[in-house]
């Protein structure tokens, strides 16, 4: 009994492995015929006729009109159904929160932002709940309807989902994927932003033709992700890419997370603001020193804006170098509300890098700007829980057949 219960297993996990694997060929090779999955595969016919059987009936496949004959009958093409179900991913940042509602490959339908100044945890979160009910509301009906909520956050997030500490918010131990988890009943998933934001890039933005990539996310702090080998690398713990808080000037100012001289205190959109305001900088009647404004002025040729830009890009180049050294990159992407600003700050980053990092490190290095703008990190999520979803998907199916 014993040895054909394991057989049974071995047939289920060897089927639920076929399945996922005619799924992501048909996925990325859409329109695809029978055949041609089978070809790719190395799976017999039939194996995949029943496959595609069973993922048809799942409402992750459709058909369409037949394709191209090479000779016999016109194959009846494949398609993935991306309009199966719909995710949500939501970016918490320090002054702004994001949120969008795409279909299963990425594509946004839905999109509501918001951005503010110093709230508490509690009035946070009831916009967060604001902006998930207005999204849940917006998705069309669909087979499995909202299949997850991802949420990414500027802070240490443990492998549970707990946020153990976001400095810039003062937040510590918050359980967001439990407070959301009983008020939504859905899949939630809890993620760095920065992590979240290079794995954006990732599937859907500049990095995706990169496996070795290190995404910069520099907001009112500064978080790094990383790509290594085509995999998010997360630490031992799932806290790794803190690079924010890694010291760049001896004895310099003190951080929020205790420490001194931190990067972000001198690359960040808070430094830059931090540095106009103790410049006295003279502004537009009715502005206040934010992002924008300072943007505007320098596109109107303020020379005092446009050094300040400059002094801040020379000190992202500072720690990028440093993470080009120790990770040896193919890409590096500046990503968050400060990649807006690439006009005046691409020219010093490029420079200090040319002029500092190792030249053998160089070889062939692209240093980028994000390709999706501040919505890396909430496709970044929304790809997680659309994964998760494809997996148990399959995994219940395979459970519920054997």
């Amino acid at each position: 009994m014993k040895i054909a219960a394991k057989r049974t297993w071995n047939h289920h996990v060897v089927k639920e492995g076929n399945k996922s694997l005619v799924l992501s060929r048909i996925k990325d090779n859409a329109p695809i015929s029978r055949a041609s999955v089978a070809s790719q595969t190395g799976l017999n016919k039939g194996t995949v006729s029943s496959l595609v059987s069973d993922l048809l009936d799942d409402h992750l496949i459709c058909e369409s009109g037949p394709g191209e004959s090479s000779g016999g009958r016109r194959p009846v093409m494949l398609l993935f159904n991306e309009k199966a179900g719909y995710s949500i991913g939501i970016d918490i940042g320090v002054n702004y929160l994001l949120g969008v509602l795409t279909d299963l490959s990425g594509n946004i339908y839905e999109e509501k932002s918001m951005v503010f100044s110093k709230l508490p945890y509690e009035d946070i979160e009831e916009k967060l709940f604001a902006t998930i009910d207005y999204l849940m509301a917006a998705a069309p009906p669909s087979p499995h309807g909202i299949i997850g909520i991802g949420i990414g956050v500027p802070g240490i997030v443990d492998k549970n989902g707990l946020l153990l500490l976001a400095p810039n918010l003062d937040w510590k131990n918050i359980d967001l994927k439990t407070t959301l988890q009983e008020k939504y009943q859905l899949p939630i998933t809890v993620e760095n932003e920065a992590n979240a934001g290079a794995y954006g890039e990732k599937k859907f933005g500049a990095s995706k033709d990169f496996e070795n990539i290190v995404y910069v996310s520099a907001g009112i702090g500064i978080g790094v992700g990383l790509i290594l080998n085509g995999s998010l690398y997360r630490g031992s713990n799932g806290f790794s890419g803190e690079l924010g808080h890694m010291t760049i000037q001896a004895n310099g100012e003190k951080c929020r997370c205790g420490n001194e001289g931190c990067w972000e205190l001198y690359a960040s959109e808070q430094a830059l603001i931090t540095k106009a305001q103790q410049l006295g900088i003279p502004l537009p009647e009715n502005a206040g020193f934010d992002l924008q404004t300072l943007m505007t002025l320098a596109s109107e040729g303020n020379a005092e804006v446009e050094a300040l830009f400059e002094q801040t890009g020379d000190y992202l180049g500072i720690g990028i170098i440093n993470i080009i050294n120790t990770f040896n990159p193919k890409q590096v992407v500046i990503g968050n509300r400060m990649a807006a600003a690439e006009e005046w700050l691409s020219g010093p980053i490029k420079k200090r890098v040319e002029n500092q990092a190792l030249w053998f490190q160089q070889n062939d290095l692209e240093i980028a700007f994000s390709e999706r703008s501040t919505r890396s990190a909430a496709l970044g999520v929304a790809a997680f829980s659309i994964e998760n979803f494809l997996r148990f998907n399959i995994h219940q199916q395979m459970a519920i057949k054997v």
